[in-house]
């Protein structure tokens, strides 16, 4: 677990947020290059429905993305600490191996041994253990 890196959400949403902002970037461009000098203004050029498809793309179809438990502040509290190593640019549950499932050395306050879930994610997905939290550089740190 030393050398893994985490990606936030904050990370996810930047990319997703950059990959809209190119998008209109060359909706921009091309507009620029057929309108007229004169008759363009800032309303015609930019248009913000390309940062926002990609935004709504990523909460809505993204692995990573679901809806919060709040049946009570503890379960709450438990799903802004969950961990997955599921997704894109992670691991699939087909290719996963019993090594990757297993608990570590390195996990031991850092991530909470017990609390997984059983089924086909088990081990994949875990929580942050009492103390543990997240550096700057995605490192998980005691």
């Amino acid at each position: 677990l030393g050398n893994r890196r985490l990606r936030t959400v904050g990370e996810l949403i930047q990319n997703q947020i950059r990959v809209g902002l190119s998008r209109m970037e060359r909706v921009v461009r091309e507009r620029m290059t057929t309108q007229d000098v004169e008759a363009i203004t800032p309303q015609t050029l930019i248009n913000i429905r390309p940062v926002v498809a990609a935004i709504k793309e990523f909460f809505g179809t993204s692995q990573l993305s679901q809806f919060m438990d709040q049946n009570n502040p503890l379960s709450g509290l438990t799903h802004k600490r969950r961990l997955s190593a599921l997704g894109p640019g992670g691991l699939s549950r087909e290719r996963a191996g019993l090594e990757v499932r297993d608990v570590h050395a390195s996990h031991y306050g850092r991530m909470c041994p017990i609390e997984t879930p059983e089924g086909p994610n088990i081990g994949l997905i875990g929580s942050l253990s009492v103390y543990a939290r997240v550096n700057p550089f995605g490192f998980i740190e005691t």
